[in-house]
């Protein structure tokens, strides 16, 4: 390019991206066809005269968060760095933080928001500096009861006074020695009234667990004998207290019954399911629950999405064919 046609090119360009005119006004302003201004802005892009740039904050990874939306069939995917010394332990924290702020873009006034119990959970709810003014609802039961107020109940509570809205905490443990008295337990008139709002949902944000100790709460919860049981069925994940094989099928059905949680079914219908985990020893587990079409949105880090993209490709993909929350 001549001096003439790059002092051109570089106006043309500046016109383009930088003040944001249309090439049929910088046609006009310039004297020539919009064909010709389309030429002359894909020569500077390929003479190097322009650069584009895509910024995104430092801990976020937008190529590996686009890869897994589309090779998951997610409607959206964050994927945030790995700490160098966190590898190996599950749900960094600034996972939390993250989900926080993406919490505070999908929820919309007037919305019913539900929060599962998990570690991850909990420290999003407590990074929540934002919410509009919506119900929230806490969809199972807490690992302890005894210390409720520092779990799942105080993370539906904080979510609660940042939106303005009201809370429907669960005041039960999640798991039950029997299904009678999980029944039971369902019935009466406070959690009950939590249940009611279930099929009200409409962004729910979960966490998964891989089938090991420590990283499983229903796993921590069970005995020995029902541990290598549910093993036995070829356990690899759970979320919310459901249990999913490697390829994503529910498993120990069962279960369920002595859990309070919200259902599978229920889970499958609300418009937008958040999954908030991550670190190497959960990656295994992600793609399970992936698979299993309950989740359609994932907050993760690079330890587990370097092996979710390598994971073989995934079936069939339901997760999209619900209703957009945003239609």
């Amino acid at each position: 390019m001549g001096p003439a046609e790059l002092v051109q090119a570089a106006a043309m360009a500046r016109r383009f991206y930088l003040e944001g005119k249309s090439k049929i006004q910088i046609a006009e302003e310039f004297g020539v066809s919009r064909f010709k201004v389309a030429r002359v802005l894909e020569t500077a892009l390929e003479r190097d005269l322009v650069r584009i740039e895509i910024r995104v904050p430092a801990e976020l990874d937008a190529e590996r968060s686009d890869a897994l939306r589309a090779r998951y069939g997610l409607r959206h995917a964050v994927v945030v760095e790995s700490a160098a010394d966190s590898d190996d332990a599950p749900d960094p924290e600034n996972l939390g933080d993250v989900a926080a702020d993406l919490l505070g873009e999908l929820v919309a006034e007037g919305d019913v928001l539900g929060i599962a119990w998990g570690r991850s959970t909990i420290h999003m709810a407590s990074a929540l500096h934002r919410l509009p003014p919506c119900t929230v609802v806490q969809l199972t039961g807490v690992y302890d009861a005894g210390t409720a107020d520092s779990g799942s109940v105080e993370a539906v509570r904080r979510a609660a006074d940042v939106s303005g809205g009201e809370a429907h905490p669960i005041y039960a443990p999640m798991l039950l020695p029997d299904s009678a008295t999980a029944a039971a337990l369902r019935g009466q008139t406070g959690i009950a009234r939590a249940f009611d709002y279930f099929d009200k949902v409409t962004v729910a944000c979960v966490s998964i667990g891989s089938w090991a100790p420590g990283i499983s709460t229903v796993y921590d919860m069970l005995s020995e004998d029902e541990r290598e049981h549910y093993a036995s069925l070829g356990a690899a994940a759970e979320m919310s207290a459901h249990l999913f094989d490697a390829e994503g099928r529910r498993i120990g059905r069962d279960l369920g019954e002595r859990c309070i949680t919200v259902e599978a079914d229920r889970l499958r219908r609300i418009p937008e399911v958040v999954a908030i985990a991550g670190g190497q020893r959960k990656a295994h587990a992600i793609g399970a629950v992936l698979k299993s079409g309950l989740v359609t949105s994932l907050v993760t880090d690079t330890a587990a999405a370097d092996y979710l993209l390598l994971e073989s490709a995934p079936g069939p993909r339901p997760a999209l064919d619900r209703a957009d929350p945003d239609s």
